[in-house]
């Protein structure tokens, strides 16, 4: 299966009317956060695919030139501490980013974010039971601590998301935060064990396969 996967940066060749050639062969789409609620939305029309997401640290409402107030977008499904199974491919997420201030959006110490991973905990042992694998991706906002990590505190990643790699091994671990324009000479995939780290800031093509993704 062909996701696309999106982040933190608009990208004209997404956010135009030739989405449907361009993107036309992918199953599903994947948001790790700090998009318009708008952008996903068009995605969403224009693909006619399911899009599940995590929140940002720059999520948090909306307000349409109408007036309307939006806390999530319209016709995307949130994978805020749960799991879906879409085409025989196990996905959940965790959002939002290290805690680094006091203001509006995501923000977690890691102590919270451990809480959010116990939480979610039980879906993954049901899925352990019924699939024999507790997770195929997980979609994170920020990623693990030392790896693909930002220049500064606001954009280091979270160890909590090393204990996850380690508990329940999932293939891929996708997110984003950390943007191409910050300059850091990090490569875009790591290994971890068994999981293969993909920072999405911007877009990627990712194929979701038992053993490796194939990535443009």
């Amino acid at each position: 299966m062909i996701c696309l996967t999106v982040s933190d940066e608009i990208v004209p060749a997404i956010y135009s009317l030739n989405i449907k050639q361009r993107f036309g062969d992918v199953g599903c789409v994947l948001s790790c956060g700090d998009l318009p609620y708008y952008y996903l939305e068009f995605i969403v029309t224009m693909l006619c695919v399911p899009c599940y997401y995590v929140k940002g640290n720059h999520d948090t409402v909306e307000i349409r030139e109408n007036g309307d107030v939006l806390t999530e977008p319209c016709g995307c499904v949130s994978l805020e501490t749960t799991c879906v199974a879409h085409e025989g491919t196990l996905i959940g997420g965790l959002g939002g980013s290290v805690r680094y201030n006091q203001e509006p959006g995501p923000q977690y110490t890691e102590v919270e974010m451990l809480t959010r991973i116990w939480r979610m905990a039980p879906q993954l042992i049901v899925n352990r039971l019924r699939y024999g694998r507790y997770l195929d991706v997980l979609l994170t906002h920020a990623p693990p601590l030392g790896i693909h990590n930002g220049p500064d505190r606001p954009h280091r990643g979270f160890r909590a998301f090393l204990f996850f790699m380690d508990m329940f091994a999932p293939r891929y671990l996708i997110h984003g935060h950390v943007h191409r324009s910050y300059g850091v000479r990090e490569p875009w995939q790591t290994r971890y064990r068994r999981t293969l780290v993909i920072n999405t800031a911007g877009y990627r093509l990712v194929s979701i396969e038992t053993s490796k993704a194939v990535m443009s």
